[in-house]
């Protein structure tokens, strides 16, 4: 857990250093005023963002509000789960997708909201139910949306300084003045690249995050990990069908708050057949203590594939619970 916090600590410095240093550069070039201005749009965005983000997630995913007397079990389970994280108990809600998955979101951790759909309630038992809803609440707890909205703002503010400087340097202005504008707007973009992998590489140190916290919130690791398989291979069978290439469309711009990234769930339960040794669908305390020993066998493709996702590799997160047993 350390480790992971000073990798992402290490990140949000790194990614406020390349903003600050892209900021200063157009200050000095084009006067404070330009750059402040850039700044300030950027936090109009992120504001706006943040504002609707809840009431987006809710239409896109189809989202029904439940209270404690329609569901009972998951009420108690959430509330059980909350009060050992030590925040308010979520808003709960059931998602009529087919798409076997779990969310959390919400604008602070008082407006926090935790919601299953209803293809996950089918495939998982209670304790695999559990560790997935700990899961959610850790998102909560961290305040994850808070702080990918924030991270998010930078490589926006980027492309805004890329564009203005390629246009100005291009169009308009002294010629020699033009070779710096122009060179400014590529340093810009290539960075509003590379800040966007950065990003990605943030949504995917928090997930391991909140993998881990839901272990420390009392979940048994292999619960969370035969239920990460269990989601995994549902996925790959709903791609196969029309009405789960249509939902998983729908939920496209949005598929980062989901536990797992289900576009790639057809290539992951290849690397999954290798720890399910029995073939029971599960993966038991003993398939997940024997993972230890062994070294994930992922494709160089797959890790290069890795680089542009919001989630990590499904293998290396169940490697990952087993090396934190």
């Amino acid at each position: 857990m350390f480790i992971l916090q000073i990798k992402m600590y290490l990140l949000v410095a790194l990614m406020f250093g390349i903003l600050y240093g892209v900021l200063v550069g157009a200050g000095t070039y084009f006067g404070v005023g330009n750059a402040s201005s850039f700044l300030i749009l950027a936090l109009l965005m992120m504001g706006l963002q943040y504002w609707l983000g809840p009431t987006m997630v809710s239409m896109i995913m189809r989202i029904k509000y439940v209270s404690e007397k329609e569901e009972p079990e998951l009420h108690n389970q959430i509330a059980e789960l909350a009060q050992r994280a030590g925040i308010p108990k979520p808003k709960i809600g059931i998602s009529q997708l087919s798409i076997p998955n779990a969310f959390a979101f919400g604008r602070t951790i008082k407006d926090g909201r935790v919601c299953i759909t209803q293809g996950l309630r089918n495939i998982l038992n209670e304790n695999e139910l559990k560790a997935v809803l700990g899961h959610e609440i850790a998102h909560i707890k961290h305040r994850d949306m808070m702080i990918m909205t924030l991270l998010s703002v930078i490589p926006l503010i980027l492309y805004w300084v890329a564009f203005n400087m390629m246009w100005g340097g291009m169009l308009g202005g002294r010629r020699e003045g033009n070779k710096y504008t122009l060179l400014i707007g590529i340093s810009a973009f290539l960075l509003y690249f590379i800040t966007n992998l950065l990003i990605l590489y943030g949504s995917r140190i928090r997930e391991y995050y909140a993998d881990k916290r839901s272990v420390q919130l009392g979940n048994n690791s292999h619960y969370l990990a035969s239920a990460l398989y269990k989601l995994v291979y549902s996925s790959a069978q709903l791609q196969r069908t029309q009405q789960g290439q249509i939902e998983i469309k729908r939920v496209g711009a949005i598929k980062a708050f989901f536990i797992n990234d289900v576009n790639c769930a057809q290539n992951e339960i290849k690397e999954l057949k290798e720890v399910d040794k029995d073939l029971s669908g599960t993966i038991d305390q003993n398939e997940l203590l024997a993972l230890r020993s062994k070294e994930t066998n992922i494709t160089k493709t797959e890790k290069i594939m890795e680089i542009f996702t919001t989630h990590p590799n499904i293998l290396k997160r169940i490697k990952y619970l087993a090396d934190s047993i």
